[in-house]
């Protein structure tokens, strides 16, 4: 994690030392707070081919859910059986249950080294106190982006926001039974409400991340959604 964090900071570094050597900061935008801006979508774009296979995953699941509802109804009393066929199902059409489950466990250990990063940006990315304490670290209305947000009604709330609408397009096109459906608005509004509570204690470069991370992933999945409408029309 320490090895992930010091590349992600020489990284972010990198893009401080070329925001600075161009145009003027204001006193309402940061050096800094765009460096964090553009360092994110870096991270994003790196982690895109991940995005887009797990998306792949998903869309072939969908495929398959009428057949896999079709052998645990013929199947329900006899398990063996049921997951015998199963297995031949996904044989028979290249499918791995387990590769929507990959790409997250792929990003998780990155996730964590960004989050340790932003904690401490001493360490891993300006290595000198001294020059960490002469940035400017304001942003829009954030007096300082190594403090919290002041207002509940700022990136707190556009955290949880922007999660909450992930989760809604990252789940409109999977198709899954009412127990699953259930659990999943359970998780729609748990996580987002999870999230603004521990951005109100998070430094706001943290939280600033997660909303612009949201928003690419929003867009992506915009994209996403669109194209395979398309090819749901195309079928018909």
């Amino acid at each position: 994690m320490t090895f992930l964090g010091n590349l992600l900071g020489s990284l972010m570094k990198f893009v401080f030392d070329v925001v600075s050597q161009v145009g003027t900061e204001t006193k309402l935008v940061s050096y800094y707070g765009i460096t964090i801006i553009i360092t994110t979508i870096i991270f994003k774009l790196i982690l895109l081919p991940i995005s887009l296979h797990q998306s792949k995953s998903t869309k072939k699941m969908n495929e398959l859910q009428p057949k896999m509802k079709e052998i645990q109804e013929k199947y329900k009393n006899d398990p063996q059986t049921q997951q015998t066929k199963m297995m031949q199902l996904y044989k028979e059409n290249n499918y791995n249950p387990m590769s929507g489950c990959l790409p997250l466990l792929i990003q998780f250990p990155i996730i964590i080294a960004i989050f340790k990063v932003l904690r401490d940006p001493v360490q891993f990315v300006f290595k000198d106190p001294a020059i960490y304490d002469t940035i400017s670290k304001g942003f829009l209305w954030i007096p300082n982006l190594e403090q919290p947000d002041p207002y509940l009604w700022g990136l707190p709330l556009l955290a949880g926001l922007t999660t909450f609408l992930q989760s809604k397009l990252m789940t409109g096109n999977v198709q899954t039974n009412s127990q699953a459906q259930s659990t999943q608005k359970i998780m729609n509004i748990f996580l987002p409400v999870m999230i603004f509570m521990a951005s109100r204690s998070f430094a706001s470069g943290l939280a600033l991340y997660w909303v612009i991370g949201n928003i690419f992933q929003i867009v992506q999945q915009l994209i996403i959604n669109r194209s395979l409408g398309e090819v749901k029309e195309e079928t018909k």
